[in-house]
């Protein structure tokens, strides 16, 4: 596995080698902090605005609702889309999806579909553009495109993708690597995980790109 995190991708070390990320080439606009009075150089306040380069999260067939919140609350501060696939294990008016997601969860850009038929023709992205999550995905997560517009598609808490999606892409599959010890991680975990992940891609031009999976 490529180290992606050596030295913390934080550190200023980093922070100078990508020369504060070289403006967020990719359409997101970043206020960087430094600490002048420590050695250490951090990044205070980010702000994305996915113009040029809009992310979107796509949940198929989500069962619990405060994994959604917290999906829809990472959603909204990375700049990214969210999308639900019913059926949904959950009424958008519970109360625990609003609580997860805090006061932010009006403001997250969410779009509900019937099935994932209507989903694909609704916005019709290109192979290139679709990352399925998997747990037995055929590449590392850190081998996502870099397509202009990305969609990451997740499966259902105890279900994960249907057969019937992933047989359709199957070179689309990612798969975050986890040890013996669990059965998986939790959705909103992956979610953050795939898709900060991909931020941080666009904005380093990570040669974990070009590794091989």
């Amino acid at each position: 596995m490529p180290s992606m995190l050596t030295g913390g991708w934080l550190s200023g070390d980093i922070l100078k080698r990508i020369n504060y990320l070289k403006a967020y080439k990719c359409g997101f606009s970043m206020t960087v902090g430094l600490n002048t009075s420590s050695t250490s150089e951090t990044l205070n306040d980010v702000n994305f605005t996915s113009t040029t380069c809009p992310r979107h999260v796509v949940l198929v067939a989500p069962e619990v609702h405060w994994n959604t919140g917290n999906v829809g609350r990472t959603c909204l501060g990375a700049g990214a889309v969210l999308h639900l696939i019913r059926p949904l294990g959950f009424s958008l008016d519970d109360r625990q999806v609003k609580r997860a997601g805090l006061d932010y969860w009006p403001k997250v850009s969410l779009h509900v579909w019937d099935d994932f038929d209507q989903f694909m023709a609704g916005l019709q992205p290109a192979q290139g553009e679709l990352a399925m999550f998997t747990k037995n995905g055929r590449h590392p997560y850190w081998r996502m495109p870099l397509a202009q517009r990305l969609f990451m598609v997740f499966g259902s808490e105890t279900q994960g993708l249907p057969p019937s999606i992933l047989t359709r892409y199957p070179d689309q599959t990612y798969r975050i690597p986890i040890n013996s010890d669990i059965r998986c991680l939790n959705l909103s975990t992956s979610v953050g995980i795939a898709l900060y992940e991909n931020i941080r891609q666009w904005a380093t031009d990570d040669p974990a790109r070009s590794a091989s999976s």
